[in-house]
């Protein structure tokens, strides 16, 4: 019987290219990562080509992405992974833990758990958070200091706790049939276009013309101010054209798609709401939404429904075979899914977002 002297977290190599003579173990990583997913989600809409996440692990001068994978008996289990945002003087730290399930019950989390406190007080990081997927169970229920949602109290609330973690919000996941019928979609993009007088819609795909990628860095910036977060800690981000370059650049650099659907103002020329949506090489996969916004000055206006349904009404023909469109909306947040529920967005789990302040 295999014991934790057994158990080995090695560094992640992040290799030039999936072919790289030192590539076997980020190739190897990704694969038990799409199968943990799997495992969690009963779906493999999260999962992702090596080559398409390689771009995501590539050093950055916003944020230090450090990982490994967990070995047993020179297989790869899963995978410990900690993010130290750069911003002046940050506090945060940013994890995951994730290992195949028939590993479960022996310690090994706990293990690789420990890895990331050590790293995080390396680092003078004393606020740690983490996401994780609850599916749903019957039995005890856990919600959050916000009111709005809930989790079961399942076995990874039951790690969180034991760790010393408090659930700080729970996130929806939702999904749109892209293969159903668009009339709701063209109906309320019509009734946005009304209420919307005085704006327009722009849209790009990544690399972003310099035109708009002031615009879209501010926007950005604003993600972290503007959204729900609870009593979640974010530090301000600073955003620029640089840091929008290299953002497009984890798209571009593999080969998938991103595109950026957003309000203009029309007096002004600000932009002032935006919805992403991506795909990857291979377009037969599911859909992802990504950050959506709209400016808090600019609300009021159907914006949120104006750029939602504009993208979602172009994606037909950028990606015609996906089959759906997979989003993430914090429960507190209403009015965005208010808004993806007239679409036709409907919940297919949740997540719990959990915290610790170390002392």
């Amino acid at each position: 019987m295999n014991t934790l002297t057994d158990i080995e977290f090695r560094p992640l190599v992040v290799p030039e290219s999936i072919d790289a003579p030192d590539a076997a173990d980020f190739v190897e990583m990704v694969r038990v990562r799409n199968l943990v997913y799997r495992q969690i989600s009963g779906h493999d809409d999260h999962g992702i080509a090596a080559d398409e996440l390689l771009p995501h692990f590539k050093p950055n001068e916003y944020e230090q992405r450090l990982m490994w994978v967990i070995v047993e008996d020179g297989a790869i289990i899963g995978r410990v992974g900690i993010d130290l945002p750069k911003e002046n003087d940050s506090k945060v730290a940013f994890w995951l833990i994730e290992l195949l399930r028939e590993t479960w019950g022996r310690g090994v989390g706990s293990a690789a758990y420990e890895v990331i406190e050590r790293v995080a007080r390396e680092n003078g990081r004393t606020v740690l958070q983490a996401w994780a997927e609850h599916p749903a169970a019957p039995g005890p229920r856990l919600a959050p200091p916000t009111g709005f949602g809930d989790i079961p109290d399942d076995h990874a609330a039951r790690f969180f706790q034991h760790h010393g973690y408090a659930l700080e919000q729970v996130e929806r996941n939702s999904a749109f049939d892209l293969t159903a019928p668009f009339d709701t979609v063209e109906r309320l993009l019509a009734e946005a276009q009304i209420a919307s007088a005085g704006y327009r819609v722009v849209q790009w795909f990544a690399p972003t013309p310099a035109e708009f990628a002031e615009g879209y860095a501010w926007m950005k910036s604003r993600m972290v101010t503007d959204a729900p977060s609870a009593d979640l800690e974010f530090d301000e981000e600073k955003w620029d054209a640089a840091r929008i370059a290299e953002h497009d650049s984890k798209y571009t650099d593999s080969g998938r798609t991103i595109q950026v659907t957003a309000a203009q103002h029309i007096e002004t020329g600000e932009l002032c709401a935006f919805n992403e949506l991506v795909v990857g090489k291979d377009r037969t996969e599911a859909s992802h939404q990504e950050d959506t916004l709209v400016l808090k000055e600019h609300r009021g206006h159907k914006l949120g429904t104006l750029v939602k349904c504009a993208g979602l009404l172009s994606w037909r023909e950028i990606a015609p075979d996906s089959p759906r469109v997979i989003t993430y909306n914090a429960e507190e947040n209403r009015p965005m899914l208010d808004i993806n529920e007239a679409i036709g967005f409907a919940p297919i789990a949740y997540e719990g977002a959990w915290k610790k302040v170390l002392s």
